[in-house]
Protein backbone atom coordinates (compact mmCIF):
# COMPACT_ATOMS: atom_id res chain seq x y z
CA UNK A 1 0.00 0.00 0.00
CA UNK A 2 1.30 3.45 -0.93
CA UNK A 3 1.89 6.02 1.79
CA UNK A 4 -1.38 7.29 3.28
CA UNK A 5 -1.80 11.02 2.77
CA UNK A 6 -5.46 11.51 3.61
CA UNK A 7 -7.96 9.40 5.54
CA UNK A 8 -11.64 9.66 6.30
CA UNK A 9 -13.38 8.92 9.59
CA UNK A 10 -16.97 8.46 10.73
CA UNK A 11 -18.77 7.58 13.96
CA UNK A 12 -21.58 5.13 13.22
CA UNK A 13 -24.37 3.57 15.27
CA UNK A 14 -25.57 4.75 18.66
CA UNK A 15 -23.60 7.51 20.35
CA UNK A 16 -21.22 6.57 23.12
CA UNK A 17 -19.03 8.35 25.71
CA UNK A 18 -15.44 8.47 24.48
CA UNK A 19 -16.10 9.03 20.78
CA UNK A 20 -14.54 12.47 20.92
CA UNK A 21 -11.50 11.08 22.72
CA UNK A 22 -10.98 8.64 19.83
CA UNK A 23 -11.36 11.39 17.23
CA UNK A 24 -8.89 13.58 19.10
CA UNK A 25 -6.31 10.78 19.38
CA UNK A 26 -6.71 9.80 15.73
CA UNK A 27 -6.50 13.32 14.32
CA UNK A 28 -3.63 14.52 16.51
CA UNK A 29 -1.51 11.42 15.89
CA UNK A 30 -2.23 11.62 12.15
CA UNK A 31 -1.20 15.29 12.17
CA UNK A 32 1.75 15.37 14.59
CA UNK A 33 3.32 11.96 13.89
CA UNK A 34 2.51 11.26 10.25
CA UNK A 35 1.51 14.47 8.44
CA UNK A 36 -1.74 12.82 7.33
CA UNK A 37 -4.85 14.96 6.80
CA UNK A 38 -8.27 13.80 8.04
CA UNK A 39 -11.75 14.30 6.58
CA UNK A 40 -14.69 13.68 8.91
CA UNK A 41 -18.01 12.39 7.59
CA UNK A 42 -21.03 13.72 9.43
CA UNK A 43 -23.79 11.53 10.88
CA UNK A 44 -22.13 8.18 10.32
CA UNK A 45 -22.53 6.46 6.97
CA UNK A 46 -25.13 9.08 6.03
CA UNK A 47 -22.24 11.50 5.52
CA UNK A 48 -20.67 9.09 3.04
CA UNK A 49 -23.93 8.56 1.17
CA UNK A 50 -24.93 12.24 1.09
CA UNK A 51 -21.41 13.75 0.89
CA UNK A 52 -21.46 15.71 4.16
CA UNK A 53 -17.96 16.35 5.43
CA UNK A 54 -15.91 18.51 7.76
CA UNK A 55 -12.15 18.96 7.81
CA UNK A 56 -10.56 17.69 11.00
CA UNK A 57 -7.25 19.04 12.21
CA UNK A 58 -5.60 19.53 15.59
CA UNK A 59 -7.46 22.79 16.20
CA UNK A 60 -10.82 21.20 15.36
CA UNK A 61 -10.38 18.49 18.02
CA UNK A 62 -8.84 20.70 20.69
CA UNK A 63 -10.82 20.70 23.94
CA UNK A 64 -13.17 17.84 23.04
CA UNK A 65 -11.60 15.16 25.26
CA UNK A 66 -14.10 15.45 28.16
CA UNK A 67 -17.16 15.95 25.97
CA UNK A 68 -19.75 13.23 25.54
CA UNK A 69 -21.34 12.38 22.21
CA UNK A 70 -19.50 12.97 18.95
CA UNK A 71 -18.64 16.21 17.18
CA UNK A 72 -19.30 14.42 13.87
CA UNK A 73 -22.81 13.29 14.74
CA UNK A 74 -23.99 9.72 14.27
CA UNK A 75 -26.79 7.59 12.88
CA UNK A 76 -27.96 4.04 13.57
CA UNK A 77 -30.09 3.94 10.41
CA UNK A 78 -27.75 4.81 7.53
CA UNK A 79 -26.46 1.73 5.72
CA UNK A 80 -25.12 2.33 2.18
CA UNK A 81 -25.96 -1.26 1.24
CA UNK A 82 -29.57 -0.87 2.36
CA UNK A 83 -30.84 2.68 1.93
CA UNK A 84 -34.61 2.99 2.52
CA UNK A 85 -36.70 4.52 -0.27
CA UNK A 86 -40.43 4.68 -0.87
CA UNK A 87 -41.71 3.47 -4.21
CA UNK A 88 -45.45 3.89 -4.83
CA UNK A 89 -45.99 4.30 -1.11
CA UNK A 90 -44.14 1.10 -0.24
CA UNK A 91 -40.87 0.97 1.70
CA UNK A 92 -38.06 -0.70 -0.19
CA UNK A 93 -34.27 -0.66 -0.02
CA UNK A 94 -31.51 0.00 -2.52
CA UNK A 95 -27.76 -0.52 -2.63
CA UNK A 96 -25.92 2.81 -2.92
CA UNK A 97 -22.50 1.57 -1.92
CA UNK A 98 -21.06 2.55 -5.30
CA UNK A 99 -21.82 6.18 -4.41
CA UNK A 100 -19.69 5.70 -1.31
CA UNK A 101 -16.78 4.58 -3.49
CA UNK A 102 -17.19 7.68 -5.64
CA UNK A 103 -17.28 9.94 -2.56
CA UNK A 104 -14.06 8.39 -1.26
CA UNK A 105 -12.41 8.87 -4.67
CA UNK A 106 -13.66 12.45 -4.85
CA UNK A 107 -11.85 13.36 -1.64
CA UNK A 108 -8.74 11.39 -2.51
CA UNK A 109 -8.99 9.23 0.59
CA UNK A 110 -6.49 6.42 1.00
CA UNK A 111 -8.30 4.81 3.93
CA UNK A 112 -11.54 4.99 5.94
CA UNK A 113 -11.64 4.71 9.73
CA UNK A 114 -14.98 3.35 10.97
CA UNK A 115 -15.70 3.90 14.67
CA UNK A 116 -18.64 1.75 15.66
CA UNK A 117 -20.14 -1.41 17.09
CA UNK A 118 -20.91 -4.69 15.38
CA UNK A 119 -23.38 -3.15 12.93
CA UNK A 120 -21.11 -0.32 11.78
CA UNK A 121 -18.06 -2.56 11.63
CA UNK A 122 -19.99 -5.11 9.57
CA UNK A 123 -20.75 -2.34 7.06
CA UNK A 124 -17.08 -1.38 7.20
CA UNK A 125 -16.12 -4.96 6.39
CA UNK A 126 -18.53 -4.98 3.44
CA UNK A 127 -16.88 -1.80 2.14
CA UNK A 128 -13.49 -3.49 2.55
CA UNK A 129 -14.76 -6.33 0.37
CA UNK A 130 -15.51 -3.73 -2.31
CA UNK A 131 -11.90 -2.60 -2.26
CA UNK A 132 -11.89 0.25 0.27
CA UNK A 133 -9.06 0.17 2.83
CA UNK A 134 -10.73 0.20 6.27
CA UNK A 135 -9.60 0.34 9.89
CA UNK A 136 -12.21 -0.28 12.57
CA UNK A 137 -12.33 1.01 16.14
CA UNK A 138 -14.62 -0.88 18.57
CA UNK A 139 -17.28 1.34 20.12
CA UNK A 140 -20.30 0.22 22.12
CA UNK A 141 -21.60 0.62 25.65
CA UNK A 142 -22.75 -3.02 25.40
CA UNK A 143 -19.15 -4.38 25.47
CA UNK A 144 -20.28 -7.15 23.14
CA UNK A 145 -17.53 -7.28 20.50
CA UNK A 146 -15.73 -10.61 20.79
CA UNK A 147 -12.44 -9.49 19.24
CA UNK A 148 -11.53 -7.06 22.03
CA UNK A 149 -11.46 -7.37 25.80
CA UNK A 150 -13.17 -4.00 26.31
CA UNK A 151 -14.95 -1.51 24.08
CA UNK A 152 -14.71 2.17 24.94
CA UNK A 153 -17.98 3.61 26.27
CA UNK A 154 -18.72 0.58 28.41
CA UNK A 155 -16.98 1.89 31.52
CA UNK A 156 -18.95 5.16 31.45
CA UNK A 157 -22.26 3.35 30.95
CA UNK A 158 -21.34 0.95 33.75
CA UNK A 159 -20.52 3.86 36.05
CA UNK A 160 -23.88 5.50 35.28
CA UNK A 161 -25.75 2.27 36.02
CA UNK A 162 -23.75 1.67 39.22
CA UNK A 163 -24.45 5.18 40.49
CA UNK A 164 -28.16 4.74 39.73
CA UNK A 165 -28.16 1.53 41.73
CA UNK A 166 -26.49 3.33 44.64
CA UNK A 167 -29.31 5.88 44.65
CA UNK A 168 -32.02 3.23 44.38
CA UNK A 169 -30.40 1.39 47.28
CA UNK A 170 -31.11 4.21 49.73
CA UNK A 171 -34.72 4.82 48.71
CA UNK A 172 -35.46 1.09 48.56
CA UNK A 173 -34.08 0.65 52.06
CA UNK A 174 -36.03 3.64 53.38
CA UNK A 175 -39.39 2.52 51.99
CA UNK A 176 -38.83 -1.25 52.21
CA UNK A 177 -39.47 -1.60 48.51
CA UNK A 178 -38.57 -3.89 45.66
CA UNK A 179 -36.75 -1.85 43.03
CA UNK A 180 -36.14 -3.01 39.45
CA UNK A 181 -33.44 -1.28 37.41
CA UNK A 182 -33.59 -1.98 33.67
CA UNK A 183 -30.33 -1.33 31.83
CA UNK A 184 -29.20 -1.51 28.20
CA UNK A 185 -26.92 -4.10 26.62
CA UNK A 186 -29.03 -5.58 23.81
CA UNK A 187 -28.28 -9.31 23.64
CA UNK A 188 -25.38 -9.26 26.12
CA UNK A 189 -25.61 -8.83 29.88
CA UNK A 190 -22.34 -7.07 30.67
CA UNK A 191 -23.82 -3.80 31.96
CA UNK A 192 -26.37 -5.59 34.13
CA UNK A 193 -23.84 -8.07 35.49
CA UNK A 194 -21.09 -5.63 36.37
CA UNK A 195 -23.42 -2.86 37.58
CA UNK A 196 -25.23 -5.38 39.74
CA UNK A 197 -21.96 -6.66 41.15
CA UNK A 198 -20.55 -3.20 41.81
CA UNK A 199 -23.82 -1.81 43.19
CA UNK A 200 -24.84 -4.72 45.39
CA UNK A 201 -27.76 -5.96 43.31
CA UNK A 202 -29.60 -8.78 45.07
CA UNK A 203 -30.92 -10.31 41.85
CA UNK A 204 -29.30 -9.93 38.43
CA UNK A 205 -31.17 -11.10 35.34
CA UNK A 206 -29.21 -11.58 32.11
CA UNK A 207 -29.95 -12.56 28.50
CA UNK A 208 -27.50 -15.44 28.89
CA UNK A 209 -29.32 -16.98 31.88
CA UNK A 210 -33.09 -17.37 31.31
CA UNK A 211 -34.83 -16.72 34.61
CA UNK A 212 -37.84 -18.15 36.44
CA UNK A 213 -40.25 -15.66 38.02
CA UNK A 214 -40.93 -18.03 40.93
CA UNK A 215 -37.20 -18.19 41.60
CA UNK A 216 -37.07 -14.39 41.89
CA UNK A 217 -40.14 -14.45 44.14
CA UNK A 218 -38.51 -17.06 46.37
CA UNK A 219 -35.33 -14.97 46.62
CA UNK A 220 -37.33 -11.90 47.66
CA UNK A 221 -39.30 -13.87 50.27
CA UNK A 222 -36.09 -15.37 51.61
CA UNK A 223 -34.62 -11.90 52.05
CA UNK A 224 -37.77 -10.77 53.87
CA UNK A 225 -37.59 -13.79 56.17
CA UNK A 226 -34.00 -12.88 57.04
CA UNK A 227 -35.00 -9.31 57.89
CA UNK A 228 -34.02 -7.73 54.56
CA UNK A 229 -37.12 -5.70 53.83
CA UNK A 230 -36.05 -4.46 50.42
CA UNK A 231 -34.63 -6.02 47.23
CA UNK A 232 -32.70 -4.55 44.32
CA UNK A 233 -33.11 -6.26 40.96
CA UNK A 234 -30.94 -5.39 37.96
CA UNK A 235 -32.32 -6.63 34.67
CA UNK A 236 -30.78 -6.40 31.20
CA UNK A 237 -33.10 -5.22 28.43
CA UNK A 238 -32.45 -8.48 26.57
CA UNK A 239 -33.24 -10.76 29.52
CA UNK A 240 -36.10 -13.21 29.14
CA UNK A 241 -38.07 -15.59 31.30
CA UNK A 242 -37.45 -19.30 30.87
CA UNK A 243 -39.49 -20.43 27.90
CA UNK A 244 -40.35 -16.84 27.00
CA UNK A 245 -39.14 -14.23 24.53
CA UNK A 246 -37.31 -10.94 24.82
CA UNK A 247 -39.58 -7.92 25.21
CA UNK A 248 -39.51 -5.68 22.13
CA UNK A 249 -40.42 -2.04 22.57
CA UNK A 250 -40.81 -1.38 18.85
CA UNK A 251 -39.52 -2.27 15.40
CA UNK A 252 -37.90 0.47 13.30
CA UNK A 253 -38.36 -0.62 9.71
CA UNK A 254 -35.65 1.51 8.11
CA UNK A 255 -32.90 0.64 10.60
CA UNK A 256 -30.21 -2.01 9.94
CA UNK A 257 -30.91 -3.39 13.42
CA UNK A 258 -34.68 -2.90 13.45
CA UNK A 259 -35.47 -4.41 16.86
CA UNK A 260 -35.58 -2.00 19.81
CA UNK A 261 -35.59 -3.89 23.08
CA UNK A 262 -37.19 -2.47 26.20
CA UNK A 263 -39.96 -3.10 28.70
CA UNK A 264 -38.77 -6.26 30.43
CA UNK A 265 -38.46 -4.37 33.73
CA UNK A 266 -42.13 -3.38 33.67
CA UNK A 267 -43.16 -6.89 32.68
CA UNK A 268 -41.20 -8.37 35.56
CA UNK A 269 -42.69 -5.91 38.06
CA UNK A 270 -46.22 -6.93 37.04
CA UNK A 271 -45.36 -10.61 37.40
CA UNK A 272 -43.77 -10.13 40.82
CA UNK A 273 -46.73 -8.16 42.15
CA UNK A 274 -48.97 -11.13 41.40
CA UNK A 275 -47.06 -13.14 44.03
CA UNK A 276 -46.02 -10.50 46.57
CA UNK A 277 -47.93 -8.26 48.94
CA UNK A 278 -45.91 -5.20 48.05
CA UNK A 279 -45.47 -2.65 45.30
CA UNK A 280 -42.64 -3.05 42.82
CA UNK A 281 -41.08 0.10 41.36
CA UNK A 282 -39.24 0.21 38.03
CA UNK A 283 -36.51 2.55 36.80
CA UNK A 284 -35.44 2.40 33.14
CA UNK A 285 -32.09 4.09 32.60
CA UNK A 286 -32.32 4.13 28.82
CA UNK A 287 -30.19 6.69 27.03
CA UNK A 288 -28.78 8.12 30.25
CA UNK A 289 -26.23 5.34 29.85
CA UNK A 290 -25.08 6.79 26.52
CA UNK A 291 -24.76 10.39 27.64
CA UNK A 292 -22.45 12.57 29.68
CA UNK A 293 -18.74 13.03 30.02
CA UNK A 294 -16.66 9.84 29.59
CA UNK A 295 -14.84 8.36 32.56
CA UNK A 296 -11.06 8.61 32.78
CA UNK A 297 -10.81 4.97 31.66
CA UNK A 298 -12.82 5.62 28.49
CA UNK A 299 -10.90 8.83 27.72
CA UNK A 300 -7.60 6.98 27.94
CA UNK A 301 -8.79 3.87 26.10
CA UNK A 302 -10.38 5.98 23.37
CA UNK A 303 -7.19 8.00 22.96
CA UNK A 304 -5.11 4.82 22.73
CA UNK A 305 -7.46 3.36 20.12
CA UNK A 306 -7.38 6.53 18.02
CA UNK A 307 -3.60 6.88 18.13
CA UNK A 308 -3.05 3.21 17.29
CA UNK A 309 -5.43 3.49 14.33
CA UNK A 310 -3.41 6.45 13.02
CA UNK A 311 -0.17 4.46 13.36
CA UNK A 312 -1.70 1.47 11.57
CA UNK A 313 -2.90 3.66 8.73
CA UNK A 314 0.51 5.28 8.35
CA UNK A 315 2.14 1.83 8.34
CA UNK A 316 -0.03 0.72 5.44
CA UNK A 317 -2.22 -1.67 7.44
CA UNK A 318 -5.80 -2.10 6.29
CA UNK A 319 -8.93 -4.11 6.95
CA UNK A 320 -8.15 -4.56 10.64
CA UNK A 321 -9.78 -3.48 13.89
CA UNK A 322 -7.82 -2.10 16.82
CA UNK A 323 -8.25 -4.21 19.92
CA UNK A 324 -7.39 -4.28 23.61
CA UNK A 325 -5.88 -7.59 24.69
CA UNK A 326 -4.86 -7.60 28.33
CA UNK A 327 -3.07 -4.28 28.76
CA UNK A 328 -1.84 -3.95 25.17
CA UNK A 329 -3.44 -2.33 22.14
CA UNK A 330 -3.14 -4.54 19.07
CA UNK A 331 -5.16 -5.30 15.97
CA UNK A 332 -7.24 -8.16 14.58
CA UNK A 333 -8.60 -8.87 11.08
CA UNK A 334 -11.78 -6.86 10.55
CA UNK A 335 -13.60 -9.90 9.17
CA UNK A 336 -12.86 -11.81 12.39
CA UNK A 337 -14.01 -8.89 14.56
CA UNK A 338 -17.60 -9.07 13.31
CA UNK A 339 -18.09 -12.84 13.31
CA UNK A 340 -19.87 -13.03 16.65
CA UNK A 341 -20.86 -10.98 19.66
CA UNK A 342 -19.23 -11.34 23.07
CA UNK A 343 -21.71 -12.57 25.66
CA UNK A 344 -21.51 -13.38 29.34
CA UNK A 345 -20.44 -16.97 30.04
CA UNK A 346 -22.79 -18.31 32.77
CA UNK A 347 -19.91 -20.45 34.04
CA UNK A 348 -17.38 -17.63 34.16
CA UNK A 349 -15.42 -16.51 37.19
CA UNK A 350 -17.26 -13.18 37.46
CA UNK A 351 -20.66 -14.91 37.58
CA UNK A 352 -19.27 -17.31 40.17
CA UNK A 353 -18.05 -14.37 42.26
CA UNK A 354 -21.52 -12.82 42.18
CA UNK A 355 -23.11 -16.09 43.29
CA UNK A 356 -20.55 -16.40 46.09
CA UNK A 357 -21.67 -13.11 47.62
CA UNK A 358 -25.31 -14.17 47.55
CA UNK A 359 -26.49 -12.68 44.27
CA UNK A 360 -29.28 -14.62 42.60
CA UNK A 361 -29.66 -15.01 38.84
CA UNK A 362 -33.21 -16.33 38.72
CA UNK A 363 -32.17 -19.80 37.61
CA UNK A 364 -32.10 -21.30 41.09
CA UNK A 365 -34.59 -23.94 42.11
CA UNK A 366 -37.38 -22.45 44.24
CA UNK A 367 -38.71 -24.39 47.15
Amino acid sequence: MARVKRLGVLTGGGDCPGLNAVLRGLVKAADFDHDVSVVGFQDGFAGLIMDRTVRLDSDAVSGILPRGGTILGSSNKANPFRVPVRVNGQMTFEDRSDEVLRTIDRYGLDLLVVIGGDGSLTIGNQLAEKGIAVIGIPKTIDNDLAATDVTFGFDTALTTASEALDKLHTTAQSHHRIMVLEVMGRYAGWIALEAGLSGGGDIILLPEIPFKVDSAVAAIKDRTFRGRRYTLIVIAEGAKAEGGEMVVAKVVEDSPDSVRLGGIGGWLACELEKHLETEVRVTVLGHLQRGGSPTAFDRILGTRYGVHAAHLAAAGKKNVMVSLRGTEITEVPLADAVKEIRRVDPGSEIVSVARSVGTRFGDEQSE
